[in-house]
């Protein structure tokens, strides 16, 4: 499945119904992490807070169905993409920081970190970290024989 600019206007619509639910005018900060979640089979992209409160739903429909084992690499990439378009609206969201997009599956289990919103943190990607444990451990080995 490719990301198509119909997929990502869908994603980038249901992000911005989000952002209309945490206006900047309003006197209530709440606390709280926006969820994604995507389903295969309805193709459906849901948005949640920490309450479990549905915020947004659309439907996606290149999804529905989708039986590539890539499912959640291709919806990663998608939510990923439309935040970055959506970055300065999405940083602006009247909710305590730090707050973080997280990307859930069928069972609302927590699948990846999308995006962390603060002003002193920066989120490092699932690349850059992959092996960190291991270069970690490896250099600690040397250290300690020498």
């Amino acid at each position: 499945m490719k990301m198509s600019e119909q997929i990502l206007q869908q994603v980038e619509r249901a992000l911005r119904k989000v952002a209309a639910k945490f206006p900047t005018t309003s006197g209530h900060t709440p606390l709280t992490d926006i969820y994604l979640q995507v389903t295969p089979e309805s193709g459906e992209l849901r948005a949640y807070d920490d309450d479990d409160v549905e915020l947004t739903r659309c439907v996606v429909e290149e999804w529905i169905d989708y039986r590539g084992e890539d499912f959640y690499e291709v919806a990663e990439q998608v939510l990923r993409r439309a935040i970055g378009n959506l970055r300065e609206l999405l940083d602006g969201l009247n909710i305590l920081k730090p707050y973080s997009f997280v990307l859930l599956g069928e069972d609302h289990e927590v699948l990846t970190d999308l995006y962390l919103v603060d002003d002193d943190t920066l989120l490092v990607g699932g690349e850059l970290m992959e092996g960190l444990n291991e270069d970690l451990d490896s250099f600690l080995d040397k250290l300690l024989k020498d």
